[in-house]
């Protein structure tokens, strides 16, 4: 038993602790937050589901079904899949619980997701997302309060400098059919010289072309046909008012007629919000209209918008050191000090101040223990003053120090 090796974290997982967990919380935080601002609930699906809900919602031939999903078959014989993304998910919940009868609803999650791709600079094979969706909501203007809603979480989270929101319309299903039939049409003469990924795609998959990374193929889609051309009135309409809602939120966005969703139940907004600050992978927020896919899991017509961010992705992003140490330490000096000390921080900590005590040590190495953990005061409990009823309080960014009545303390905290 001695010789046994300790295994390592599954590759493309992480254990996340310190700053990175301070980043990775303050994202989830201020997005809890901003989603109650805009009326969202916040709601838990499953970790798993049957492996039907992915194939039927992401299509059996997309690369995230074909080489990404964790899938297995449980003990029962069901085959069982790891989530890949939340939207399925939700719109199954939707479904199966009868929501239908509260639409529209904006609902909201974050958690754990999972898929097996190569692990690089923000992306893990365990990653995290926020997601919020509107369901059962035709209207522009639920395309542009999420959008509106993105925006201003970048900007609370202070990462908008620098990103770009992406925008481009796919249209209804009669103006995106027949866009997908003159970009088959015109991808045919360019066969030859097609990458190979863009030939597979050719025949079921045609609107992904335009988003290859190909130096070869981005030349062939320059000359392509573009969705304006296959608009109908309806199509142009509301895109015209989604973005004129956009300008009146004063939200700053540029069209990328390039940008696509493959699946054919995606309809008219699609969007990104992108940076270069993170190398190749610029996408930091997206998402788009998906009017077709709850019908896709066997339910009724259902309209519906939706986004993702990885939260990873934009903990890098944020630039300013986080840090949330205790605000008060209690330095204990003596045995009737320490035995006193928990009654005192119990009271700290109900009156919702963080406190924490450095019990061991000299003086000098406590009081470095609670410059690091970025107190903002020390609370200094010696024998002789515990006997006058008093303990001394230091602030630590002006460096004073008082004497203060025990029963004072909360007060005295409360100034500094």
């Amino acid at each position: 038993m001695a010789n046994m090796q300790t295994p390592n974290a599954v590759r493309g997982t992480q254990d996340i602790i310190g700053e990175a967990q301070e980043r990775f919380i303050y994202v989830v935080q201020t997005f809890e937050r901003i989603s109650k601002y805009y009326g969202f609930e916040s709601v838990q699906v499953p970790a798993i589901e049957q492996t039907s809900v992915f194939a039927r919602s992401l299509g059996e031939s997309t690369d995230v079904v074909s080489k990404e999903m964790y899938s297995f078959e449980d003990r029962g014989g069901d085959s069982i899949t790891l989530r890949p993304e939340f939207t399925a998910g939700i719109s199954r919940a939707f479904l199966t619980n009868g929501w239908q009868q509260h639409a529209p609803m904006k609902l909201s999650a974050h958690g754990p997701l999972f898929r097996y791709e190569r692990p690089q600079k923000g992306r893990y094979r365990q990653f995290h997302q926020i997601d919020a969706e509107i369901i059962g909501a035709a209207e522009p203007l639920a395309d542009a309060e999420l959008l509106i809603m993105a925006d201003q979480l970048l900007r609370e989270l202070k990462i908008s400098d620098g990103v770009t929101l992406n925008l481009n319309t796919l249209g209804d299903a009669s103006s995106r059919d027949a866009w997908r039939s003159a970009l088959i049409e015109y991808f045919q003469t360019y066969k030859d010289g097609l990458s190979r990924e863009s030939l597979d795609r050719l025949g079921r998959n045609p609107l992904r072309i335009l988003d290859s990374k190909s130096s070869d193929d981005q030349k062939i889609c320059q000359d392509a046909p573009v969705i304006d051309d296959y608009l109908t009135a309806e199509a142009q309409d509301f895109f015209a008012q989604v973005t004129s809602q956009l300008d009146a939120a004063k939200i700053s966005w540029t069209r990328n007629a390039s940008l696509v969703r493959g699946l054919d139940y995606y309809r008219h907004t699609a969007f990104e919000f992108i940076t270069d600050r993170l190398g190749a992978q610029g996408t930091v927020l997206g998402g788009g209209r998906y009017d077709g896919l709850i019908e896709n899991l066997g339910g009724p017509s259902t309209p519906a918008v939706g986004w993702a961010a990885g939260i990873e992705r934009l903990a890098m992003l944020i630039e300013t050191p986080l840090t949330s140490g205790p605000e008060t330490i209690i330095i204990p000096l003596g045995k009737s000090a320490q035995s006193a000390a928990s009654g005192v921080l119990a009271n700290i900590r109900r009156n919702h101040i963080s406190a924490d005590m450095a019990y061991k040590g000299t003086m000098k190495k406590r009081m470095q223990k609670a410059n690091a953990k970025n107190a903002k005061s020390v609370i200094i409990m010696g024998e002789d003053e515990l006997e006058r009823g008093e303990v001394s309080v230091k602030n630590l960014s002006t460096g004073e120090q008082e004497l203060v009545a025990l029963e004072n303390i909360i007060a005295a905290l409360q100034k500094i």
